[in-house]
């Protein structure tokens, strides 16, 4: 596969995972990681290590606003054979009737391909407690 190929396969299952978390549907928000996946969430020091914790992390965000909405902008992807790193920003706007509140950040999804599948084997968020205008 072409690296531009590539490329647009990672995003588009980047893109898949945040249209799931949005729409609630936390299993289908799980598909692209692996059973192993190890990361740090934005909102606690502890590690999350397998499904299992990360569904915990997704289910604790999605009860944190009536409405939940997560989005990455500027990913950044890096392929290094099997293993591919995509960085990125992001977005979550939790909305309560008419209020509503963004938390922005960084993240970063380490990928790696076993049998032709790419599984997040590694996800680091950290929430930008100071959010400065990015050069163009």
């Amino acid at each position: 596969m072409a690296t531009a190929e590539l490329e647009r396969e990672l995003l588009r299952l980047e893109e898949e995972q945040a249209a799931a978390f949005n729409r609630q549907d936390v299993a289908a928000a799980l598909a692209s990681f692996s059973p192993e996946i190890v990361g740090f969430s934005s909102t606690r020091h502890e590690r999350v290590r397998g499904l299992d914790a990360l569904r915990e992390t997704f289910e604790y965000y999605l009860r944190q606003a009536e409405r939940v909405e997560y989005r990455i902008s500027e990913p950044l992807v890096q392929v290094l054979g099997d293993t591919a790193i995509v960085s990125f920003y992001w977005t979550v706007v939790l909305s309560d009737g008419a209020r509503q509140r963004e938390i922005h950040g960084r993240g970063t999804h380490v990928f790696h391909r076993e049998d032709d599948q790419w599984r997040i084997v590694h996800e680091h968020f950290s929430r930008a407690h100071h959010r400065p205008e990015r050069e163009a």
